[in-house]
């Protein structure tokens, strides 16, 4: 259903697993940064009432998925660190038409949104399947299902309102650049390292 061109090679958790607390502040942030990228695309695109709608439950969303990860990190007597830099992201976002119309950097923005909520669903089944951890393994499958929803959200959007452009096309462009981009990640306890 994602169609990555490259999986996350399953050592990955246990690399996640040596810092549990560093795996989930920079989660939180990652669900906090989600939920503001929803609110961006609502400021630059408020005309769309549909999409409007759909993105602030989206954003509402993500925002509860942050006080979820917060929970689990005090509940464990974690504290939740500084705000880290996705490296992973900002290497997408230079996929991004920055000069184009405003349809194509509105398709863009969707289309590097449903990316990175493809490459968290992704490691959200990996870490499901492969924590030793039962608390977080149950709550990174239930994460799961909830980015894939995002993801077709973002998709849907992307295919909706971008008439003028070849969407799918574009979509496939992002997966070999992503593909390319991911080659270097896979190595540190963060969702996207």
């Amino acid at each position: 259903m994602l169609g990555l061109k490259l999986a996350t090679d399953p050592r990955w958790v246990d690399i996640v697993e040596t810092n549990i607390e560093e795996i989930l502040t920079d989660h939180a942030w990652c669900e906090q940064k989600a939920a503001t990228n929803a609110i961006t695309i609502i400021t630059l695109n408020s005309e769309h009432e549909d999409l409007v709608t759909e993105l602030l439950a989206l954003a509402k969303e993500e925002l509860e998925h942050f006080q979820m990860v917060h929970d689990i990190i005090k509940k464990r007597g974690y504290t939740l660190g500084r705000e880290r830099k996705d490296s992973y992201v900002n290497e997408l976002y230079k996929f991004m038409n920055k000069g184009g119309s405003r349809v194509q950097s509105m398709v863009d923005r969707l289309l590097f949104s449903a990316m990175i909520e493809a490459r968290s669903c992704e490691r959200f089944k990996l870490l499901s399947q492969k924590i030793k951890d039962p608390e977080l393994s149950k709550f990174y499958h239930e994460l799961m299902i909830s980015e894939a929803g995002h993801y077709t959200t973002f998709i849907g959007f992307a295919r909706q309102y971008g008439q003028d452009v070849d969407v799918d096309k574009r979509w496939k462009e992002l997966i070999e650049f992503e593909g390319e981009v991911i080659k270097s990640y896979g190595k540190e306890e963060t969702m996207h390292g």
